[in-house]
């Protein structure tokens, strides 16, 4: 089996665009949920986001290119040209030897709603021809092969917010069996729609002021938007080409729930996490950091404690646990891979990126949820956990290079 590592890293993200950008803002821990701009609110109850700033889609891309691509697919291939770039991979030259594995949630939903508004609102004849190329779940992954030359396998996984951790695992596995020797992978998100927000609020864990994760007075998730994408290659294929290596895929595990189509639970959590750490030859008292999925709702931060304690024992109280959504809000099918993008800035960097609107303790959440300030401290090894609705369970495990 090969060993596997990350040579390149992408990001658009509310924390900024660029793995420098999102390293100084996680150490300053400043939170990019804020108001949103980019639709009106006000037939809307949640009238705040993590948007993604400064992001001008005309200056990334062709006006051949830009009708063909969704927000979502803008995001994923700005990112993945960032990855490839730093990774100085030759993809066109690996051609069949590359796989393109892309997480994403609902895919196109700006183009979705505009085509309603069009067809049911305005009473349009007909839809933009250029619709379902757009929407389709899969057309990020499909614009990043076609940009980069990748004429190895190439799919979308949906696993709701477990999405990105579920594509980049299997990368992972795909570049470590030898199937193919390197392989973009990551997870991309849109979803700033009126439709698309009007559904979330439905559930009702929105919440309508800021997301305080592990917080007794936490009082729901905030919807962010953007794009997360990573280089993964053989570590002997890297090396030989003299890569340098950011970090390396140690572990990866899932597991399914199969109770309850959006409750969680703490049995199925903690198997994702077992699952990973055999997956990794870890103890787990090698474990230094664990990127939380941490959503802000009062049921998934005391499961995913409980999950935590159970696998970790007492070496829980030792851990480092933070939530980087209190930052930059939750990415649905592209939460994964920007909080392993998170993960990987701050084993970098030497420091815990802070649980962000940290303001009362809650018993049910006792770990160390490093609140609100940045902490200098070297990672070894660390997690990241992704628990979605549905019951789908992904956990990711890396090792400072």
């Amino acid at each position: 089996m090969n060993r596997v590592v990350i040579t390149g890293l992408g990001i658009i993200s509310p924390l900024g665009n660029s793995a420098t950008d999102v390293a100084a803002a996680l150490r300053a821990g400043r939170v990019a949920i804020g108001a949103l701009t980019i639709l009106p609110t006000e037939n809307l109850l949640t009238k705040i986001g993590a948007e993604v700033k400064d992001f001008d889609p005309v200056t990334q891309f062709s006006d051949k290119q830009l009708p063909l691509l969704d927000r979502c697919a803008q995001f994923a291939v700005a990112a993945s040209r960032q990855a490839v770039t730093q990774s100085g991979l030759d993809l066109h030259a690996l051609g069949s030897r590359a796989a393109a594995i892309i997480g994403a949630g609902v895919g196109g939903m700006t183009t979705l709603d505009e085509s309603y508004y069009r067809v049911y609102a305005q009473g349009s004849k007909r839809a933009h021809p250029f619709t379902i190329p757009k929407l389709m779940i899969s057309a990020a992954m499909s614009h990043i092969t076609i940009t980069h030359g990748i004429t190895g396998p190439s799919f979308t996984v949906a696993s709701a917010c477990a999405s990105s951790n579920h594509a980049i695992g299997v990368a992972y596995s795909m570049v470590k069996s030898g199937t193919v020797d390197a392989a973009v992978t990551g997870g991309t998100e849109a979803v700033f729609t009126f439709g698309t927000i009007k559904a979330w609020e439905a559930l009702r864990v929105m919440s309508t002021d800021t997301c305080r994760p592990f917080s007794k007075n936490r009082s729901g998730m905030v919807l962010g938007e953007g794009a997360a994408i990573f280089v993964l290659e053989n570590r002997d294929h890297a090396l030989a080409r003299g890569a340098e290596i950011l970090a390396e895929i140690v572990g990866f595990g899932m597991s399914s729930d199969a109770a309850d189509i959006v409750l969680p639970s703490a049995d199925g959590a903690a198997a994702a996490i077992r699952a990973c750490l055999d997956d990794a030859g870890l103890k787990p008292e090698e474990v230094d950091y664990i990127n939380a999925h941490g959503t802000g709702t009062v049921a998934n931060d005391a499961t995913e404690t409980k999950a935590i304690r159970a696998v970790f024992g007492t070496h829980a109280d030792k851990l480092a646990v933070s939530s980087t959504k209190s930052m930059h809000g939750h990415l649905l099918g592209g939460a994964g891979a920007m909080e392993l993008a998170a993960t990987v800035i701050a084993m970098q960097g030497g420091f815990i990126p802070p649980t962000a609107n940290y303001a009362v303790p809650d018993p049910d959440c006792d770990l160390d949820v490093v609140p609100n300030e940045a902490r200098d401290q070297q990672i070894g090894v660390a997690l990241s956990n992704s628990f979605a609705f549905g019951g789908h369970n992904a956990v990711l495990a890396i090792r400072r290079a």
